[in-house]
């Protein structure tokens, strides 16, 4: 018994675009004029862009509910910040501030002259600079403790005593009656036995601004007379700074969208140039040059008319949106070398309403699977847990509607006419009469370049290009050989082989560089603190939630055995750590207390804040009850991103453990850790999302389940493979590339369904024939479609950002195995079902079938 068909919808669908395509081939005027007065009124929208920019790092590019944005909103609440005690461990926002790292240009120590007298007169400059008029200076806009600003440490010890240079100790150094921590400030460094620092490579200075009510503008100003100070190198002979601010990482984000435009402009001129080459053709009617020109068009006005729609209507324009063109671009020059492969089946004699109707019929149902399917896992995509992502697949899903309504509007109107210049014989550039026939009255140049019109006499449709007959004379027989069927499953296993292996190498994690320019000033900084500065990372702090009997002993034993366990960490160092609670108890201890008790512990906690204030930001205490407390541990040792997700991993799982409190981990680079922890999540719902679609879809329009189930597996092939090489590439997985790669997965649909429909909709008896005819139908399409999207964005590749680069690569391999699969991978697949579908029936049963 066969399998049973699925396709409840192809069959009035089909002709029911056979009726548009009718109309469209009768009236082509009203469908091409249309399409160009709606992009005209919506592209307005345009005007609205400045406003409708939203590139907020962490709004957009971190989970809405990310477990870190929760701990941030408890630890402003139970600790607030005291503005006038300025602590950079206790902030939990960044903050405004600037930095810069110097390093010797002619030596390894930076603590030795000249350098570091440069470094000295670079400080004061800083300092010393004015803004606004000479109204503002670092004075006005710093961040202060006790009244003064703070100041970099490292230099204060150095300008106290000219002797301390050479007897610093590290990590810890002690200046005055205060133990400083330099493992923040100094780089490279190498100690003697007793922790004297012998050399220094790299010294890194802070200056942290105000985060005051009412003072961003000032501060503002001053990190731009900041960057105009240190992007001036003049004076700097011994030193090489690279400078960093607060606001750095912003900015680089929102030159993204400056470096697009002029990539988008570039890769649609590559497309246009690619498309009208392929479409190409000797003869003077049958040329397909300008239809390939409005092919790129029609999706370039669904760009502007979807883009513009949604600026008008509020949506938020972030970065990421900047790449929906591209994707656009891709799937509209799928639809138009599929539209045209169907036209040139046609009859040429008919007249044009009817072979518009036979093209609509065959094309626009394939093209219609694949645009549901991507409208869908669009839209579906809306519900991610980055806002970023959210605004793009709303972008991207209402561009998808507008390249599919002007495909089978715009496009195929310019297509009508193009075939009314055909059925009078008429020149593609001149569009003057022309015989079709070569006269031995004209010249041989007129012979050339005016005749044309041929067509196959024995089919009535256009002769077919050297391409589409080599894919059905000795591509598709070739491919079709049992021997060469073998060794096609023998490459296929390997390369899923090699795909799986590749999926378990994967790396997670972003460096920060990699959202800025390569020769941006954020590089050069981030590269050399990743260099020079790793051996410390953030401090980090351990939040007690709720209350806790601190004076109870052994309550306070067991909080003290949690705390034990986060210095057993490997990323953490056990000697460096802040504990209000450690130094109370040897307060107690000096003073003789008994804090064992109760209210002796609780009426001596206000003398001890006093005489140590930054400890009173440490404890929440009202009334009788601490309701919160924290403790910090110093993290160490963290070279790459990808160690930051073991750090944030290890860390909760000790929170998990501890059993004497509630514990809670927070810094605020956290907040973009979060992401890490959805991201792999987020892939697989997203790719198993898009699998569900498509199974879905294609049972509901392709007129075989089986087919439809192996076009599902497809994807998750293609999944498989791009993941693997991704890992071989050096293509980490990551907010960005989890976005691309959602978004390019779905590309993975088009090639596989357009085989699959067209196969299962041959007329052909054998699968072996119904291979070949599918072959030489869409092969060159495809082939076209992939080689002039890639050639479109590899202009990409040279783009300055890693993020557009991370596109191409994604974006290439995407394309490359989705083609391999269309075109190799799945007829050889399609025919060894069919036969396996077909065995055992009886001659009867297959002539029904076939007549079905």
């Amino acid at each position: 018994m066969g399998v049973r068909r699925t396709d409840c919808l192809s069959r009035p669908l089909s002709n029911l675009f056979e009726k548009l395509g009718s109309a469209v081939g009768t009236c082509p005027f009203y469908f091409f004029i249309i399409p160009i007065l709606i992009t005209a009124s919506l592209g307005g929208g345009f005007f609205f862009l400045k406003d409708r920019e939203d590139n907020d790092l962490e709004r957009q590019f971190t989970p809405k509910k990310g477990p870190s944005k929760a701990t941030r909103a408890f630890v402003r609440e139970n600790f607030p910040y005291n503005a006038s005690m300025f602590s950079e461990e206790r902030l939990y926002d960044r903050g405004d501030f600037a930095s810069l790292i110097a390093v010797p240009r002619n030596s390894n120590n930076i603590l030795e002259s000249p350098a570091l007298e440069d470094v000295v007169r670079l400080n004061e400059k800083i300092l010393n600079m004015t803004v606004d008029n000479r109204r503002l200076g670092f004075s006005q806009v710093c961040a202060k403790a006790g009244g003064e600003c703070v100041s970099n440490v490292i230099l204060d010890i150095i300008s106290s005593n000219e002797s301390s240079r050479t007897s610093l100790t590290y990590p810890e150094h002690r200046h005055g009656s205060d133990l400083v921590f330099l493992g923040y400030t100094l780089g490279g460094v190498l100690t003697d036995a007793n922790g004297t620092i012998q050399r220094a490579q790299a010294v890194k200075l802070y200056y942290y601004l105000s985060s005051q009510e009412g003072s961003a503008e000032a501060s503002e100003l001053w990190l731009r007379g900041f960057k105009a100070l240190l992007a001036d190198e003049t004076d700097r002979k011994h030193i090489d700074v690279s400078y960093y601010t607060s606001k750095s990482k912003q900015e680089e984000i929102d030159s993204h969208t400056v470096d697009g435009f002029p990539l988008f402009l570039i890769t649609y001129a590559c497309a246009i140039s690619f498309s009208v080459i392929s479409c190409l053709r000797s003869d003077h009617v049958r040329n397909k040059m300008w239809v390939a020109v409005f092919g790129v068009l029609s999706a370039g006005l669904a760009v502007v008319s979807s883009f513009g729609l949604l600026l008008y209507i509020g949506v938020p324009f972030v970065i990421t949106v900047a790449n929906s063109p591209f994707l656009i671009l891709g799937i509209g020059l799928n639809n138009m070398f599929i539209m045209v492969s169907d036209w040139q089946h046609t009859h040429v004699n008919d007249p044009v309403p009817k072979r518009m109707a036979h093209t609509y019929k065959e094309a626009v149902m394939s093209i219609t699977i694949t645009a549901l399917t991507d409208v869908l896992k669009f839209f579906i995509g809306v519900m991610s847990d980055f806002p970023s992502v959210q605004s793009f697949c709303l972008y991207t899903a209402t561009s998808i509607i507008f390249c599919y309504v002007y495909t089978i509007t715009f496009f195929g109107a310019f297509m009508a006419l193009n075939g009314r210049r055909e059925a009078s014989n008429r020149h593609w550039l001149t569009c003057m009469k022309i015989p079709s026939e070569k006269s031995i009255n004209q010249t041989e140049m007129y012979n050339i370049c005016c005749v044309g019109g041929y067509y196959d006499e024995l089919t009535g449709a256009e002769k077919k290009q050297p391409a589409s007959n080599f894919f059905k004379k000795y591509y598709g027989p070739c491919l079709m050989k049992p021997w060469v069927k073998g060794a096609v499953v023998i490459v296929y296993l390997a390369y899923l082989a090699t795909s799986v292996f590749g999926c378990f190498h994967i790396k997670q994690g972003i460096e920060l560089y990699d959202l800025a320019a390569d020769n941006s000033h954020v590089t050069r900084f981030n590269i050399k603190d990743r260099k020079y500065f790793y051996d410390y990372g953030p401090s980090v702090m351990v939040i007690v939630k709720g209350e806790l009997a601190y004076w109870d002993e052994a309550k306070r034993s067991q909080l003290q055995s949690c705390l034990e366990d986060f210095k057993e960490l490997r990323f953490v160092d056990r000697d460096i750590y802040t504990s209000w609670l450690d130094s109370y108890l040897s307060y107690g201890q000096e003073k003789h207390l008994n804090l064992d008790d109760k209210e002796v512990f609780l009426s001596n906690l206000p003398p001890f804040f006093e005489l140590y204030p930054l400890f009173k930001q440490d404890v929440n205490l009202t009334g009788d009850a601490i309701h919160a407390s924290r403790f910090f541990i110093q993290t160490v040792n963290i070279t790459k991103a990808s160690e930051e997700i073991e750090v944030l991993k290890s860390l909760k799982h000790i929170v998990g453990r501890c059993k004497a409190a509630a514990l809670l981990v927070y810094n605020h680079e956290f907040i973009y850790f979060d992401q890490y922890d959805v991201v792999v999540k987020s892939t697989i719902k997203n790719v198993g999302v898009i699998m569900a679609v498509m199974l879905v879809v294609s049972l509901l329009l392709i007129p075989n389940p089986v087919c439809s189930l192996l076009v599902t597996c497809s994807i998750g092939s293609v999944t498989v493979g791009v993941n693997g090489c991704m890992a071989l590439w050096d293509i980490s997985l990551d907010s960005i590339s989890m976005i691309i790669f959602t978004v390019c997965i779905g590309f993975t649909v088009d090639f596989s369904a357009h085989m699959s429909y067209v196969f299962v909709s041959s007329d052909k008896a054998h699968p072996n024939d119904r291979a070949v005819d599918a072959l030489s139908s869409l092969g060159y399409p495809i082939l076209q479609g992939t080689l002039s999207t890639i050639l479109g964005v590899s202009v990409l590749a040279t783009s300055e950002f890693h993020t557009f680069r991370t596109f191409f690569k994604i974006f290439f391999l995407v394309m490359f195995i989705g083609m391999v699969h269309g075109i190799i991978f799945m007829p050889v697949f399609l025919t060894l079902y069919r036969r396996s579908s077909e065995k055992g029936k009886t001659p009867e049963e297959d002539i029904k079938a076939t007549k079905f």
